[in-house]
């Protein structure tokens, strides 16, 4: 009996100087913040294209005439000024044999007619016959009239800019044969030189003449400034897109350059939020706000997502932590932590 009174205060005595197991840390998660506010962003449509010259904007050169190019002074990607000789080309014997032929044709139709007409005044020809000998000569000053106008009657001619502008292409080699007809350059008129590129039908009602836009190289360099100056009503046969042009500062791009363009088509207002902030996974779109150290759901709806930022809306606090970094590692309620 006394051994156990004995034993229970040292019992009690090593009960006491025992420790209680501290309480477990409560989990957080590390976030990164911005603050949401009301604003807008540029809704976009982008689109892929090169630069070209504007339909209208070029003058094609060709000869009605076989001949030869004897000279060639341009070449793809000139700049050329209106006046400037551009070729020469010699007009061949054959084409200038059939314009001689064409002249000998004419006066003698000339001297057939007035033979005529002195016959019938001596009442040796009929009136049909002058009429016939009239038609013959107006036959042939049309035909002698035609290949004048097609240069046959010019053994050398020039080809010469019309403005100033920039040759786009150049079919032929100097010392070649030309058929008629055949292409033998092409000049594109100064501004008269765009970006066309295709874009989505669905996206054609939202494009407009005006419109600003952003051109960037696909081989890289600073972005430039244009504006939509034209937007198709057709579909592209070949690449099933409307094509749309874009003007730019005169120079600054070259014919044939591989080209992104990004059109802005309206403004959107709402809340102007990063777009990580905005979490689609799991669920309606959302965005977490910081309370109390904890993370709280918001739903919202998403008017524009771009690379600048989305905007949303929804019932969010200005005056509370918007999460962006860590955004996809939490779920409401969540304990959260700002980090640095």
């Amino acid at each position: 009996m006394k051994r156990a009174l004995l034993a229970l205060p040292i019992a009690i005595v090593l009960a006491g100087c025992g420790s209680a197991p501290p309480p477990a840390p409560t989990p957080s998660v590390l976030v990164g913040i911005a603050k949401a506010q009301r604003g807008s962003l540029p809704a976009t449509v982008i689109a892929y294209g090169s630069v070209a010259p504007a339909l209208g904007g070029t003058q094609t050169f060709s000869m009605a005439q076989p001949g030869q190019v004897t000279t060639l002074l341009a070449t793809p990607g000139m700049a050329v000024r209106a006046g400037q000789q551009l070729a020469t080309f010699a007009t061949a014997p054959s084409a200038q044999g059939t314009y001689q032929q064409a002249a000998s044709a004419l006066t003698a139709a000339r001297k057939q007619q007035a033979i005529t007409a002195q016959l019938l005044g001596q009442q040796l020809a009929t009136q049909d016959q002058l009429v016939q000998a009239n038609k013959a000569v107006a036959d042939a000053q049309a035909t002698l009239a035609g290949l004048q106008a097609e240069g046959a009657g010019q053994a050398m001619k020039s080809i010469i800019a019309p403005f100033d502008g920039v040759v786009t292409a150049v079919a032929v080699a100097q010392g070649d044969r030309t058929q008629p007809g055949a292409t033998i350059l092409t000049v594109a008129r100064s501004g008269g030189i765009v970006v066309t590129a295709g874009i989505d039908p669905a996206d054609r009602a939202g494009v407009v003449a005006g419109q600003a836009a952003t051109l960037k190289r696909l081989s890289g360099g600073t972005k430039l400034t244009g504006r939509v100056i034209r937007v198709g009503g057709a579909l592209n046969a070949q690449t099933r897109l409307v094509d749309v042009d874009i003007g730019f500062p005169t120079g600054a791009l070259l014919p044939g350059e591989a080209m992104q363009v990004t059109i802005e088509t309206r403004q959107v207002a709402g809340w102007v939020v990063p777009h990580k902030a905005v979490v689609t996974a799991g669920g309606p779109a959302r965005v977490f706000q910081i309370l109390a150290g904890k993370a709280k759901a918001v739903p919202v709806h998403i008017a524009l997502s771009s690379d600048q930022g989305d905007v949303v809306e929804g019932n969010l606090d200005p005056a509370r932590p918007l999460i962006v970094a860590g955004a996809y590692q939490v779920n409401d309620g969540d304990a959260v932590r700002r980090g640095n």
